[in-house]
């Protein structure tokens, strides 16, 4: 009985110890659905929220004003299993950073890609993260830019339906995602670096 008993405690412990130890980063890279999908499938990330951030309106929506915004994620994570810098490294190959009027078919200033940063370590590492890829493709520019993180705004009420849409919405997600040309653009800008 009393193994059991320290054996739940020592549990509990080391859920809380590992709680304590994860972390969240905010990043914008066009569709929210898409960008939820494939952060969900990287190891250490735990979770994925669809939201909005970037702008000065308070409580943005999808269907209402968003204006100013960018259609983002909030990703939580485990430092001990996926770094910022490997996080960074995967959503490059998860973009295309070179698009200055938003991402694959989707057009606007809410579908443009940003990394935000919550600090000067997350600053210097997402900088030195841009300036690797600049250094892979020379004779292009990398639009994404570097942006202090601010209020992230989660999608809520009645638009919740955002949330898990490629989870809840299968055919749907495929075709949009089809579609929309994401993963033959990414081919064509990564090759076999991109995961998807």
């Amino acid at each position: 009985m009393k193994y059991k008993i320290v054996t739940a405690l020592l549990l509990i412990l080391l859920m809380q110890t590992h709680n304590g130890l994860a972390a969240k980063t905010v990043l914008a890279g066009g569709c929210f659905w898409c960008m939820e999908s494939d952060f969900e499938k990287l190891k250490g990330v735990s979770d994925v929220i669809s939201g909005f951030t970037g702008g000065s309106i308070k409580n943005p929506t999808y269907n209402g004003n968003h204006q100013g915004h960018y259609e983002a994620v909030e990703i939580t994570y485990d430092p001990a299993v996926v770094s910022y810098k490997e996080l960074l490294a995967y959503y490059w190959v998860s973009i295309d950073p070179f698009d200055s009027e938003g991402q694959f078919c989707d057009k606007g200033h809410s579908y443009l890609s940003a990394i935000f940063v919550a600090n000067k370590k997350e600053r210097l590492i997402a900088a030195q993260s841009k300036a690797d890829v600049n250094s892979q493709f020379p004779r292009r520019h990398v639009i994404t830019p570097i942006l202090d993180a601010g209020i992230f705004y989660p999608i809520k009420g009645n638009e919740s339906y955002h949330q898990d849409y490629y989870k809840n919405n299968p055919t749907r997600y495929k075709y949009y995602r089809w579609s929309c040309g994401r993963d033959q653009r990414l081919q064509q800008i990564w090759g076999q670096k991109t995961p998807h």
